[in-house]
């Protein structure tokens, strides 16, 4: 950990002293939010995930770009597409900053709606994310990972939800798989990672959580799924529908996780407790500490104190969802379909993954004396 922090620190100072005042004479004075933006893209590397035209006809606008583009209207919190074009035409610096030296070259609000389109079906901000992580926490131990749920808000209707078929579950010991819940056949040792994803469900309907306050909340969208590291970086990420309960997607992204960091702690609130869970978790060669419901009729059992002082951890992640919607556009959902929500969240889970990041490097702050 203090040889990525140290190596963070180096980068930082570079970027300082060295490519600041260079980029400042090529694109003109750079005010803080164009700083900021520099400084996360430059950890992202996305020319090697953007595919350059080749073929016959006019060469397409590139996509590296518009990638960069899409990270500013993270970044910068510009709401709409059309007000991000807006932007790129009248900030000079900005525009240069994403690759394009004149207004003209800026493409036409359907270029970015189609290649926006390409970042969604490919997974483009996807697959970033998974390397940035990879790359960050190389040879580095995370001590918690701290697991939830969020509603997002759709601009969609839900369709009708269809009849459950009814379905006896069978007591015998040797079930076929489709005999089986979902969690059940998920905890299985033969189901793979690809399977577990396919089977969730992805379509935008009517989501219900309880609040703090014990209340309930309803929704219409989507509902996104975050493991967090310590210091407040999302490490994997699984939108699904609103109504799926949060334990279904707990397994598969726990699997996401172990491919990407290696971790001591999974910390998970009431809605989780589940013994497949549990079990997953250890077989993962994780402590799982999952906060118990109370039954009725039954004696409440606390957590012990040590499990308590580790628990309050996992306050990490509403952090986490608060700053994605607050600071990088998770609010200003205005996309349709569950790839392109995807797509919109993720470019904003990429930017504050960078920023967190960077915040782990920066030397503290010395108190006055």
């Amino acid at each position: 950990m203090n040889s990525l922090l140290q190596l963070l620190a180096q980068y930082g100072n570079i970027l300082q002293t060295q490519l600041f005042p260079v980029l400042q004479e090529g694109a003109g004075e750079l005010q803080e939010d164009h700083l900021k933006f520099v400084r996360i893209l430059t950890l992202l590397h996305l020319d090697r995930f953007t595919e350059a035209h080749s073929g016959p006809g006019r060469p397409a606008a590139s996509r590296a770009n518009v990638a960069r583009a899409f990270v500013a209207k993270a970044v910068l919190g510009i709401p709409l597409t059309n007000a991000l074009r807006q932007r790129l035409l009248s900030d000079e610096a900005l525009r240069k900053l994403c690759g394009w030296q004149q207004a003209k070259d800026v493409p036409r609000k359907w270029t970015f709606s189609r290649a926006f389109q390409q970042f969604a079906d490919s997974e483009l901000p996807q697959r970033v994310h998974a390397a940035l992580i990879q790359q960050a926490y190389k040879d580095r131990l995370v001590g918690h990972i701290s697991r939830d749920a969020t509603a997002v808000e759709a601009r969609e209707k839900a369709p009708p939800k269809p009849a459950a078929p009814a379905r006896r579950r069978s007591r015998k010991k040797n079930r076929k798989p489709e005999e089986m819940s979902r969690i059940e056949r998920q905890a299985l040792p033969e189901t793979t990672l690809v399977e577990m994803l396919k089977e969730l469900p992805r379509t935008c309907d009517k989501g219900c959580k309880t609040n703090s306050k014990g209340s309930k909340d309803w929704w219409v969208g989507y509902k996104l799924h975050l493991d967090v590291a310590d210091g407040q970086v999302p490490v994997s990420c699984l939108l699904t529908s609103a109504s799926l309960h949060d334990s279904q997607a707990a397994i598969p992204l726990a699997c996401m996780t172990a491919a990407r960091v290696t971790s001591l702690y999974d910390l998970m609130d009431r809605g989780y407790e589940s013994t497949h869970i549990d079990a997953h978790s250890r077989s993962l060669g994780h402590v799982p500490i999952i906060d118990r419901q109370q039954r009725v009729g039954s004696a409440p059992s606390p957590m012990a104190p040590h499990e308590r002082a580790r628990f309050a951890a996992r306050t990490t992640v509403e952090r986490v969802y608060a700053r994605v919607k607050d600071e990088f556009g998770g609010r200003y959902l205005r996309v349709r379909g569950h790839a392109k929500v995807m797509a919109h969240l993720m470019f904003g889970v990429l930017a504050l993954t960078v920023d967190q990041l960077l915040r782990q490097a920066e030397p503290p702050t010395p108190e006055p004396a």
